[in-house]
């Protein structure tokens, strides 16, 4: 068994490693092509997303000996602690140095970007050059480290460690899953879903929390309303209540969040990951969770999409009730971000609408003139999408008040069951049961 086996997901990161870590333990094939040792690898990435494990795998399936350096001194006396590990590192070779947090080395200040612990990295990274030792780095990010530190033949390798993506993230979910004694049937990807953009830390903390709240239960083993209740909890900072909803306003958010869900899934199949009712910080009602496709940023459509998605809150209620929306101040102000980039940013109407600080009054009214007429085609778009797949909206709103939070997999099973019927009640009545 490789040690790279321990690392979950990441394919392309584990395949470089491999290929990287073939250099130290099969020299002699490189040599006979005149080729040197790569100079030095570094991981960087936000916390949490296993930079630490991925370098610690490739130390270990090396080979090598290892010395690892970490700030654990005075800035005076680190200096001091970072050459005194080179220099056992070569004096070992070949051998390997983990530089864990480089960033953290010196103060995260852009203005010390020339710190004396960075500069006794580089020249030490200089001193051992041509003796076998290998520098691997971990860092969160390199936004304070120097240039010259980050250049070719000192770190020849760099590569970005993301939050792990849905493929990626539903295999570690399975993985941490199979740690548990005892687990019920659970549905990966939509533990996946719940998680989205989150990093392997978290992931593992949720997991951890829905065995916590399994055992306070007395329950034998984990199930998904266990891993709903974590997620919403440590996430999204979203707890259970234990006071009873007001029933109107249940409804009128119930609705709300249906509304962004349908227009999502009709536009763009298979995006909306969850939808709840419950609050957490800084909302008035509940939230929808929509995975944005890998061309947003390069579709205008897309963004649309989007732009529809946000607003359709705020359509559902008045289909729904007939009045408007009064706590929809967030989704105007990103839709209208969104709606803004057009004009301003991408010129996606012609170079007429571009302003800048001292640009006239009568353009500027010109642009937002614009930008309205946009939010409101987007607004009648998303209300015509409602009308034309009630029953998926009345089903979506019906079940959230029976049950407040609705993963990946019961929303695709709505969908599937309403689209193209005319009324909920009679077609599909047997798809709202009470839990």
């Amino acid at each position: 068994m490789s040690e790279f086996d321990k690392i979950i997901g990441y394919k392309d990161i584990k395949a470089e490693l491999i290929r990287l870590c073939d250099m130290l333990k099969n020299g002699e094939k490189y040599s006979a092509l005149g080729v040197t040792l790569s100079g030095g690898l570094l991981l960087g990435g936000v916390p949490g997303v296993g930079k630490t494990l991925m370098a610690n795998c490739f130390i270990k399936e090396s080979g090598r000996r290892a010395f690892i350096c970490r700030k654990n001194k005075a800035d005076g006396e680190f200096v001091n602690e970072i050459k005194k590990t080179f220099d056992k590192a070569a004096e070992n070779a070949p051998s390997v140095i983990l530089l864990d947090d480089m960033d953290k080395f010196a103060n995260e200040d852009v203005n010390r970007k020339n710190a004396a612990e960075y500069v006794a990295v580089q020249s030490c990274i200089d001193e051992v050059k041509g003796k076998d030792v290998f520098v691997i780095a971990t860092c969160n990010g390199t936004g304070n480290l120097p240039d010259s530190l980050l250049r070719s033949g000192r770190f020849d390798t760099i590569i970005a460690v993301n939050t792990p993506e849905k493929n990626d993230a539903a295999e570690i979910v399975r993985y941490y899953l199979s740690t548990k004694k005892s687990v019920s049937e659970v549905n990966a990807e939509d533990v996946a879903r719940l998680l989205d953009g989150k990093s392997c830390a978290e992931l593992e903390a949720v997991i951890n929390s829905a065995g916590q709240y399994a055992a306070f239960a007395g329950k034998r083993y984990i199930d998904m309303n266990d891993i709903i209740k974590a997620c919403l909890r440590v996430i999204y900072n979203a707890p259970e209540s234990t006071v009873p909803h007001n029933q109107f306003t249940l409804k009128r958010v119930a609705y709300h969040e249906a509304g962004h869900a349908v227009v999502a899934e009709i536009l763009e199949k298979d995006s909306v990951n969850f939808i709840t009712v419950r609050k957490n910080t800084g909302e008035a009602g509940g939230f929808t969770n929509i995975s944005l496709p890998d061309e947003y940023w390069y579709s205008k459509t897309s963004m649309e999409n989007r732009v529809c998605a946000i607003l359709a809150g705020k359509a559902a209620t008045e289909i729904a009730f007939g009045e408007t929306d009064t706590g929809v101040n967030d989704d105007m102000n990103r839709a209208y971000s969104i709606v803004k980039r057009f004009t301003d940013m991408y010129c996606a109407y012609g170079f007429g609408y571009w302003t800048e600080r001292n640009s006239s009054q009568s353009l500027i009214a010109k642009k937002e003139e614009r930008i309205a007429a946009d939010m409101e085609r987007c607004y009648e778009k998303a209300k015509k999408i409602l009308v034309e797949n009630r029953a998926f909206l009345d089903g979506i709103a019906r079940r959230l008040q029976q049950k407040d939070t609705l993963v990946h997999s019961e929303i695709k099973e709505i969908r599937d069951k309403t689209i193209g019927a005319k009324t909920l009640d009679v077609e599909f009545k047997n798809v709202w049961q009470t839990d």
